[in-house]
């Protein structure tokens, strides 16, 4: 049974057509996660979720002359099988020289190596506590390279009940939306009817159809992190997306520290 929950016209007035994501925060997520950010209007870091172990919360993929490398963040053991995403502390800091010396060595040569390099090199140098806390950064230094002016969020931003189904459509409720942007693992365990009483679309999003782009070291591989894409096509890196706007100028982002970011990236890695 559906608990009775908040009216959805007592919270913000919903904008119409306004399309929200829910996702938990990944390591250096790869271009299709960018992707859904740029195909909405608001996008929720949804760390208040069970960490699982050897998941893409701390860990990704790139490429290296040696084959395919994992990248992995190490954290605390957690001290229970409910702890969440949020919870999850880091448990050193050798990990961030490590993770850029193998970054170095795999894209030094690289076209954009140079641009995009200090951009991480600022980001795992801040020597953050919590997983979350580095995920969302990350995510949000990439968003503002690429020029993507979706408004980001966390799960601090919402009250939502404990049940799964009812927190997303509350969420929604909460930020006015219109229509929830899944990715189809999420088909399932969502039940598109909580949401469609609550007068909320449900749409699944496609991460296929991607083309390749010039890529180092052998075969060409999609499943690997953003940078990867990044260090090989820097600034051109929307052409070879489906929803970030490739033209700069209007990249809703895009004032005047994120428009020269694209021109120094390294300016933007020192802001």
């Amino acid at each position: 049974m559906i608990d009775m929950i908040t009216d959805p016209c007592s919270g913000p007035c919903r904008m119409a057509g306004k399309r929200v994501a829910i996702i938990q925060s990944n390591y250096l997520p790869w271009k299709g996660y960018f992707d859904l950010i740029a195909a909405v209007d608001e996008f929720v870091l949804y760390d208040d979720f069970q960490y699982t172990r050897r998941s893409w919360r701390n860990r990704n993929l790139v490429k290296t002359p040696q084959g395919l490398r994992w990248l992995t963040v190490p954290v605390l053991a957690a001290p229970q099988r409910t702890t969440k995403i949020s919870e999850v502390r880091i448990a050193s800091q050798q990990w961030a020289e490590q993770h850029l010396k193998t970054l170095r060595m795999a894209y030094a040569r690289a076209p954009f190596f140079s641009a995009v390099m200090p951009l991480l090199e600022h980001e795992l140098g801040r020597g953050m506590d919590r997983l979350s806390e580095l995920n969302f950064a990350l995510i949000r230094r990439i968003c503002r390279y690429l020029g993507i002016g979706t408004t980001l969020r966390t799960h601090l931003d919402y009250r939502a009940p404990e049940h799964r189904q009812l927190r997303l459509r509350d969420i929604c409720l909460q930020a006015g939306a219109s229509v929830y942007v899944s990715g189809p693992a999420a088909k399932s365990y969502l039940d598109e009817s909580i949401m469609g009483a609550a007068g909320i679309e449900v749409e699944w999003f496609d991460y296929t159809r991607y083309g390749e782009y010039p890529q180092l070291w052998g075969p060409f591989v999609h499943q690997v992190s953003i940078v990867d894409l990044l260090f090989n096509t820097g600034p051109n890196a929307p052409a070879h997306m489906k929803f970030v706007d490739r033209r700069p100028e209007l990249r809703p982002c895009q004032g005047g520290a994120e428009k020269r970011a694209l021109e120094n990236p390294a300016a933007l890695a020192r802001s």
